[in-house]
C-alpha cells in the first residue's frame, strides 16, 4: 500500500536551495535623528558673562576695584604678619647660631669694607667717626638691597601658594618687606651697642630715626612691588639683581662720605646731583644725621627730608598701583 501523507508536512519539505541567479536584498539605512534643541541656559554660544551674571558667577582671578582690592588687603594684615614672621624665624632655623645671622651678617660686611675701603683705599681719611659712619650706612643699606632681593621672590617664589589660593597678591611683597623690617629693627639692637662702644650715645636727634625709617620703608616696599611684577614675567631679571644692587651701592656712599668726594673732586653738576638725590643716600645720611654727632646737618642734600618725602610716596604709591594692575596675571604663565 503506497504510504499515507501525513497531516502535518515537515519544515524540511518547504526549504529549498538558493538558486545562482537570486536577487540580492537591498538594505536601507535609517534616517539620521535630528538634534534635539539646547536649552538656553546651557548654550555656550550665548554671552557667556551675562549667564554667569545670571547665576550669580563671578570670574575668580579678575582684577577687583582698587578700593576693594585695598580692604582685601587689610582684611589679611594678620595672614602678611605671621607670614613675615613665620620667615624670619626660620630663616636661619638650620644654622647653630641661629638668628644671631641677623646682627653677624651686616657686621662682617661692616668688617670687610672697613679693611678694603677704610684701610687699603683710605676712604676713613677726613670723616670722623667712621666705624660708626661705615656701620650705620652698611646697615641701613641693608634693609633696602634685603627688601628689593626678597621682592624679587615673592611671586616667582611662591607660585605654588599663588595658583592654590586666591587672596591679594600684594601681600607677599608686603610680607616679605615686614621681614626685612623686623629684621633691621632686631639689628638695631647691636648699633646702638656699637655706636655706645664709640661714645655715640642717645640723644633727641635719635628720635629722627623713626621718620627716616618709616619713609625708607614705604620707599623699599613700593621697591619690592615693582621688582615683584617685572621678575614673575621675566625670572631673568633675578639674576640681575646682584650686579644692580652692587653698583647702587657704591652710587650711595655705603662706604664713604659723598661730602668729601664732591670737595676733593670737580663732579659735573649732573652728577652730583644724580647723587645727592639718590634715594638710598638719602636714607642712609638720614640715619647717620640722628645718630652720629659728627655728621651734621651741612653734610646733608639740600631739601634732603623734602627728597626722601617724594621718594616715598612715588615709589610707594606708584608701586603699589603698578603691581595692582597685573593682578590677574600672576600665576598664569
Amino acid at each position: 500500500m503506497p504510504p499515507t501523507p501525513s497531516p502535518h508536512p515537515s519544515p524540511l519539505a518547504s526549504v529549498r536551495c538558493p538558486s545562482s541567479k537570486a536577487t540580492p536584498v537591498s538594505q536601507t539605512t535609517a534616517p539620521p535623528a535630528r538634534p534635539r534643541p539646547v536649552p538656553k541656559d546651557l548654550d555656550p554660544a550665548p554671552d557667556l558673562r551675562a549667564l554667569a551674571a545670571r547665576h550669580g558667577l563671578t570670574e575668580s582671578a579678575a582684577r577687583p576695584p582698587l578700593l576693594a582690592y585695598l580692604r582685601g588687603l587689610h582684611s589679611r594684615r594678620h595672614f602678611v604678619t605671621a607670614f613675615a614672621t613665620a620667615r624670619l624665624t626660620s630663616q636661619y632655623s638650620k644654622a647653630k647660631l641661629g638668628q644671631l645671622w641677623q646682627i653677624m651678617t651686616p657686621l662682617l660686611n661692616a668688617t670687610v669694607y672697613y679693611f678694603i675701603f677704610g684701610v687699603l683705599l683710605n676712604t676713613r681719611d677726613g670723616v670722623p667717626d667712621y666705624v660708626p659712619f661705615l656701620v650705620t650706612g652698611v646697615f641701613i643699606w641693608t634693609f633696602t638691597a634685603g627688601t628689593v632681593t626678597a621682592g624679587t621672590r615673592a611671586i616667582s617664589g611662591n607660585i605654588g601658594l599663588v595658583r592654590a589660593l586666591h587672596f591679594p597678591r600684594a601681600s607677599l611683597p608686603l610680607a616679605f618687606a615686614l621681614q626685612q623690617l623686623q629684621q633691621l629693627l632686631f639689628s638695631l639692637g647691636a648699633l646702638t651697642v656699637i655706636l655706645a662702644v664709640f661714645e655715640q650715645y642717645p640723644r633727641p636727634a635719635w628720635l629722627l630715626a623713626v621718620p627716616a625709617l618709616a619713609l625708607q620703608t614705604v620707599f623699599n616696599t613700593g621697591l619690592a612691588m615693582i621688582f615683584a611684577r617685572l621678575t614673575a614675567a621675566t625670572p631673568d631679571i633675578a639674576q640681575l639683581m646682584p650686579f644692580l644692587l652692587r653698583t647702587w651701592m657704591y652710587a650711595s656712599g655705603v662706604m664713604w662720605s659723598l661730602d668729601t668726594v664732591f670737595k676733593n673732586q670737580n663732579v659735573p653738576e649732573p652728577v652730583r646731583l644724580a647723587l645727592e638725590c639718590n634715594p638710598a643716600a638719602v636714607y642712609i645720611d638720614l640715619m647717620r644725621f640722628a645718630l652720629i654727632d659728627s655728621f651734621t646737618a651741612g653734610q646733608l642734600p639740600p631739601h634732603v627730608w623734602l627728597v626722601a618725602t617724594g621718594w616715598a610716596v612715588l615709589v610707594g604709591a606708584g608701586g603699589f598701583l603698578f603691581f595692582w594692575q597685573a593682578e590677574e596675571k600672576y600665576g598664569r604663565g
